[in-house]
C-alpha cells in the first residue's frame, strides 16, 4: 500500500515528507510504548501511536519505519518535525483513534507483518 493510500484511508494530514507519498509499504504497528516498538516489531513500516515526542520520531528512525502517524489529530511539535525530515520520515495527524485506524489499515489489506506480541 502507498502512503498516500494511508493519508486518503486515514483522512490524514501531511505534516512533513510530501515528497515519499508514492513510497510503498507492506505493515503497521501501533503503539504509545516506544519501548514496545523497540522490544517486538519487525518489518514495519508505519507507525500509529498517539505519544507525542521526539522518542516516537526516533524511534521510528531506530527501526527503519518510513511513515508515522499520530492519532487523534495529535500535533507534533516544529522540532519533531524537523527531526522526522532528517530521518527521511512522512509525518501524518489523523482525526481517528488508533483503534479505528488500525482497523481502517487492516480492512484494505495493510498487514502487521512479522510482529510477535
Amino acid at each position: 500500500m502507498k502512503i498516500s493510500e494511508i493519508k486518503d484511508l486515514l483522512d490524514a494530514e501531511v505534516m512533513c515528507g510530501e515528497e515519499a507519498l508514492d513510497h510503498e509499504v507492506y505493515s503497521a504497528c501501533c503503539s504509545d510504548m516506544m519501548s514496545d516498538v523497540l522490544a517486538f516489531v519487525k518489518d514495519q513500516g508505519v507507525l500509529l501511536t498517539g505519544l507525542v515526542n521526539s522518542q516516537v520520531i526516533r524511534t521510528a528512525n531506530m527501526m527503519d519505519m518510513v511513515c508515522v502517524v499520530f492519532v487523534r489529530n495529535k500535533v507534533p511539535t516544529e522540532d519533531m518535525i524537523e527531526l522526522a525530515r532528517e530521518c527521511g520520515i512522512v509525518v501524518m495527524r489523523s482525526p481517528h483513534r488508533a483503534y479505528d485506524g488500525c482497523g481502517i489499515l487492516y480492512s484494505e489489506g495493510l498487514g502487521r507483518g512479522d510482529m510477535n506480541v
